[in-house]
């Protein structure tokens, strides 16, 4: 399972990459799936946060229970993912 983490983490920014230098349209694709899984990352952060703050909680005993939410969790996967593939593009332009 780690390697396949590990092998994805490399291999997708450059896929992205790849993808959005054969089709100039993707690159678009790219950015609105960000846009939204930013989106939906922070609303999932913030309706966690005030559950907690609402219930009089102990914050550390129960915000762990968010990676329990797949959505979160894909929306920071593909947010990292986007991020490394972002950065590969700056570089590759100087």
């Amino acid at each position: 399972m780690r390697i396949l983490l590990i092998t994805g983490i490399v291999i997708g920014p450059f896929l992205m990459y790849y993808l959005s230098n054969t089709w100039k349209n993707i690159r678009f694709l790219f950015h609105i799936v960000a846009i939204i899984s930013t989106m939906v990352f922070g609303i999932i952060a913030s309706l966690s946060i005030y559950q907690i703050i609402i219930d009089n909680t102990v914050l550390m005993t129960n915000i762990h229970a968010i990676f329990l939410n797949p959505f979160f969790l894909l929306s920071g996967s593909y947010i990292g993912l986007y991020m490394l593939y972002f950065l590969l593009t700056l570089t590759m332009k100087q």
